[in-house]
């Protein structure tokens, strides 16, 4: 008897600099952040080697998308200019597009300078963790650039959100969230906008759990869900282990996070990712 589970359908291409990709397969967004402190890779990619080593290793482990981070959105992170994270991205941004000219780039940033300078060097996608709450001017940039728009749930700021957990109805508080934005973007004219659910961002680690199991829901938005769980504390935390030891809990909910609706998975580890997304595939074609 055939399964009743099925992954839920939604907008199924996302137009970079006019052309089309498919959504059909499930994508894989690869992390890279050129950053200090991040959570789990912090000063592993800042020298030009280890970058260009890991550009070429996220390539050959077939990266869709790279994701490139300037600005550590960690607790406790240290803040720094716009100016500093312009030097730390755009670098990257150009030896990727070297390396790599076929493949989309990303910028993870949520300042409306850094994105379109971003852009100018050669970025096609803007992954803003604030949904446009951090800058008033990033809606407008994105609008101007007809760039695809990554709108991801949050509360607050990096060095704020660990305090903004109380909410009266998770799910249907962040539904309402990407709701009013996305209706705002498209009256800007923004037309390939994704949702990120934000885990780990203003949620606690119950709440996390919570979001995962109700994915499901922002079906409604019909447009493409992007998520991010690679190796984050509602995985090592709820393990007793470290996040350089979660890579089969991120494998484990990566599987329940496509089977839930995800289009694109952010990831750490690529080649992980793109077995996961090759069974889950096997399993639902």
């Amino acid at each position: 008897m055939e399964s009743k589970v099925k992954p839920f359908s939604s907008k199924k291409t996302l137009n970079l600099r006019g052309k089309l990709y498919s959504l059909d397969n499930p994508l894989v967004m690869g992390i890279l952040n050129v950053t200090p402190d991040s959570f789990y890779d912090g000063n592993q990619f800042n020298g030009e080697s280890a970058l260009i080593n890991r550009l070429e290793q996220m390539i050959n482990e077939g990266a869709d998308i790279i994701d490139i981070g300037g600005y550590s959105s960690r607790p406790g992170a240290d803040k720094i200019s716009i100016h500093e994270e312009i030097e730390r991205v755009i670098p990257a941004i150009m030896q990727a597009r070297s390396l790599a000219p076929e493949i989309p780039l990303s910028i993870d940033t949520f300042r409306s300078d850094v994105a379109a300078a971003a852009l100018d060097a050669g970025a096609d996608i803007v992954n803003d963790i604030s949904g446009g709450n951090l800058d008033p001017s990033m809606f407008q940039i994105v609008a101007e650039r007809g760039a695809p728009y990554v709108l991801m749930h949050m509360r607050g700021d990096p060095s704020t959100m660990s305090y903004k957990t109380d909410y009266e109805n998770l799910i249907t508080q962040v539904m309402k969230y990407f709701v009013d934005r996305i209706e705002q973007l498209i009256t800007l004219g923004v037309k390939d906008i994704l949702v990120d659910p934000g885990f780990g961002f203003a949620k606690t680690t119950s709440q996390n759990y919570v979001l995962l199991k109700n994915l499901g829901y922002f079906k409604e938005l019909n447009v493409p869900l992007l998520v991010g769980l690679s190796r984050k504390s509602m995985i090592y935390k709820t393990l007793k282990m470290s996040a350089g030891e979660a890579l089969t809990g991120t494998c484990v909910l990566n599987t329940i996070a496509l089977m839930n609706g995800a289009s694109i998975l952010r990831v750490h580890d690529i080649r992980a990712a793109r077995e996961t997304v090759s069974l889950f595939k096997r399993t639902y074609p």
